[in-house]
């Protein structure tokens, strides 16, 4: 309370002379008419009263809320005389289990001399609405408590704005939960259907690969059904893929991981996954070799997917016998600008328009072309979140420009390269008797597939199978057979395959040997999660034979040399893969 309201009176008079002669003033302003009017200026209903509680000078704000409010003696007196006793008023409407209603201790502590100020918030009902004021006591006397000045304040407004905004954070929160709660919906319908429709397209695609590798080799009608029944299997794999990677992003469940990436090892990966593609097409890619001190900010999986998509288009909708290259180019805003140039039908002013809709194929149906109308707009989706932007050129009937542009990223600030490590080639499809033989335990329950690897493992002389329809079974089976590597499902009942690794982990007889997840649940969360919980390596359903054999022989070897070999999971990148 500011010290000006405790002054009234004729002892405010010497202060008021002083201040007047300071300022020039050609009559001092009358002591306690100085007093009133500061008094009466306050929006706050102010009283001063003595020890004894008695009123000795209120102001206007107090009269009119007296008035106002005289059914409300417990906080402020209905009366406007000078000379009513407060304390009396506040005892005689005491609430409190002790006796003392809150405003009467409060003052009665101030005046003893045990509070230096005391502040109360409390409500005021009225028949047509409700009130909430604030009480300040303040005590009188520079060195002895002589009386104490109090304060009310309506602080309805803003109590009411406090209660309005609580109320909208409320809804907020409750949006939020539910939000939530159908995110986590359909994250677990994502996980069940994509598991759900991997399981027999996996069995599709494995036996389809089989016939198409077997022994004797098929005939030309027979190879080209299968080669019909693996283009769509995989076809679908990849729509299946595009559906799942689409609805991660749209729920904001895609995880990235922004870091310095060198182009020229991405390029050259990408040149690898799309060359046969091109060839059967006839069509020429060129690719700019950028130096090895070049770096972009990306996420390096999401990168190369975005550029085989890019790559992928290219070819797909150009002419046969056409070409396409990738440069580059630094731009002034810090940026590196890639660029996908291809020779094919390219776009007119109205396909530009509807570029990025889902599910939009821009006519491209009607042609015979394979395509979801999905993989553009997952690549925008994709560029944008890591931090950059695409755009494109093209002229209907002479091929388009398609550029997405990354940060570039200084190469003072990275560390020298490392050599990479390089990993176990894939076997041959021969058996070879002259090695010495291995043990795999496979843990699966799906029939199924559980024959689909026992027809693959059968062309391997050197491996010996076995297999167990649950982790506990597989867990007796190990402990019994000590195998070199495990192959394990995640879905298993009874014990899931993540609870079985733990085990195998915690079990100093076992712990060094190998678990490669072969599962269906293929979303990046459950391969990120199956990596971190210590699988050697995490392949997915529907798996290619190839993929199978390297990662058989990486934990063959790793388990043949578990003291001299550091251990390092292969990472399975979540992206379609070639389906050459």
């Amino acid at each position: 309370m500011p010290n000006t309201v405790a002054i009234f009176g004729e002892a405010a008079a010497p202060l008021v002379k002083s201040s007047a002669d300071a300022l020039g003033l050609v009559a001092p302003v009358d002591g306690k008419s100085f007093n009133s009017a500061i008094l009466n200026s306050l929006a706050a209903g102010i009283a001063v009263i003595d020890l004894d509680g008695v009123i000795r000078e209120v102001n206007d704000s107090w009269r009119q809320f007296a008035i106002a409010n005289s059914a409300e003696a417990s906080v402020i007196t209905p009366h406007t005389d000078i000379g009513t006793n407060y304390l009396a008023i506040c005892a005689a409407t005491s609430a409190s289990p002790e006796g003392l209603s809150p405003s009467y201790a409060g003052i009665l502590a101030v005046l003893n001399g045990e509070l230096p100020q005391y502040t109360l918030e409390y409500p005021c009902h009225s028949p047509t609405e409700q009130r909430w004021f604030v009480m300040c006591v303040q005590p009188l006397g520079s060195h002895q408590c002589t009386g104490a000045v109090i304060a009310h304040t309506n602080i309805s407004e803003y109590k009411r704005m406090g209660l309005a905004l609580q109320a909208k954070n409320d809804e907020l929160e409750i949006a939020r939960h539910a939000a939530d709660k159908a995110n986590r919906a359909k994250s677990d319908f994502l996980s069940s259907m994509s598991h759900e429709l991997r399981s027999p397209l996996g069995a599709i695609l494995g036996f389809a690969q089989l016939i198409e590798t077997g022994t004797p080799p098929p005939t030309p009608t027979q190879k080209h059904n299968v080669g019909q029944i693996l283009q769509a299997g995989w076809y679908q794999l990849a729509l299946i893929n595009d559906i799942l990677d689409l609805a991660l992003v749209e729920s904001g469940k895609l995880s990235l991981v922004l870091e310095p990436v060198r182009l020229s090892d991405v390029l050259l990966e990408c040149e690898a996954m799309v060359e046969a593609q091109a060839a059967r097409r006839d069509i020429r890619v060129v690719f700019a070799r950028p130096q090895a001190t070049l770096f972009v900010k990306a996420d390096r999986t999401r990168l190369k997917q975005v550029l085989v998509n890019l790559l992928d288009n290219a070819i797909k909708y150009n002419k046969d016998g056409g070409f396409v290259t990738v440069d580059f180019v630094a731009t002034e805003s810090g940026f590196l600008r890639i660029n996908v140039t291809d020779t094919g039908t390219g776009l007119s002013p109205a396909q530009l328009t509807q570029l990025y809709q889902p599910f939009n194929r821009l006519g491209h149906e009607q042609n015979g072309t394979e395509g979801t109308g999905i993989g553009l707009v997952m690549t925008k989706r994709l560029v944008e979140l890591m931090g950059g932007n695409i755009r494109v050129e093209s002229e209907y009937g002479r091929g388009s420009v398609f550029s997405v542009d990354l940060t570039l990223v200084s190469t003072a600030v990275l560390l020298p390269a490392t050599t990479p490590v390089s990993e176990p080639a894939a076997s041959a499809a021969q058996p070879c008797a002259a090695e010495p033989a291995h043990t795999m335990l496979y843990v699966e329950d799906n029939l199924a597939n559980l024959k689909l690897v026992e027809a693959v493992i059968a062309r391997r002389a050197d491996v010996r199978m076995l297999s167990a329809p649950d982790g506990h079974t597989g867990l007796t089976v190990a402990r019994a057979e000590m195998p070199d590597m495990i192959l394990m499902d995640i879905t298993l009942p009874g014990m899931s395959g993540l609870q079985a690794l733990a085990i195998l982990k915690n079990d100093p007889v076992l712990k060094h040997i190998p678990v490669v997840a072969l599962s269906a649940n293929a979303m990046p969360h459950d391969i990120e999660r199956g990596l971190a919980a210590g699988f050697f390596d995490y392949l997915t359903k529907p798996f290619k034979i190839n993929e199978l054999m390297t990662a058989l022989d990486a934990a063959i070897a790793f388990s043949a040399t578990p003291r001299l070999r550091p251990y390092h999971p292969f990472h399975a990148e979540y992206i379609p893969k070639d389906t050459s």
